[in-house]
């Protein structure tokens, strides 16, 4: 039985988290890693990668012995979405303000997938958005305006 692993869901799955994982640990290792009582800031990316690494090497593993095979070519359309909503949300963020870098994200992400609808998208946005602004502005005190323009809000 010969495995074709080019075209093999699972293993090219592990293989890329493994990549990812191998980079991320690659780069922490620059940094001071601390103990788990006082963790430096190489700490937190290094465990990640380790964990990321390990999740790959499973899937590695179950593809090589399930053999299941991509039922078709890569999504590309999906691809493009997500990566493009992730730019827009970094490029928006400090321009925008947090919400309307939101709003851009999870509407662009929405769009990638096959049902897009807009009051679930909506509802989303509003929920994650005061979850972040809760979180990320108020409980971590992060210097980003909510909206453009409004920076006393934050």
């Amino acid at each position: 039985m010969r495995l074709e692993l080019r075209s093999n869901k699972d293993f090219l799955a592990g293989l890329l988290f493994l990549i990812l994982g191998g980079f991320a640990v690659a780069v922490a290792s620059n940094y001071p890693m601390g103990s788990t009582m006082r963790m430096g800031p190489g700490y937190f990316p290094t465990a990640l990668g380790v964990i990321l690494c390990l999740f790959g090497a499973y899937l590695v593993v179950r593809g090589i012995r399930t053999g299941g095979k991509m039922e078709r070519g890569w999504a590309w359309r999906p691809l493009a979405f997500i990566t493009l909503s992730i730019v827009l949300f970094g490029f928006l963020l400090d321009r925008a303000g947090m919400v309307p870098a939101l709003v851009a994200m999870f509407f662009v992400a929405a769009a990638a997938g096959r049902e897009f609808r807009f009051k679930e998208v909506l509802l989303l946005t509003v929920v994650m958005s005061a979850f972040a602004a809760a979180v990320f502005l108020y409980g971590l005190k992060l210097p980003y305006p909510l909206f453009p323009g409004v920076w006393w809000i934050s």
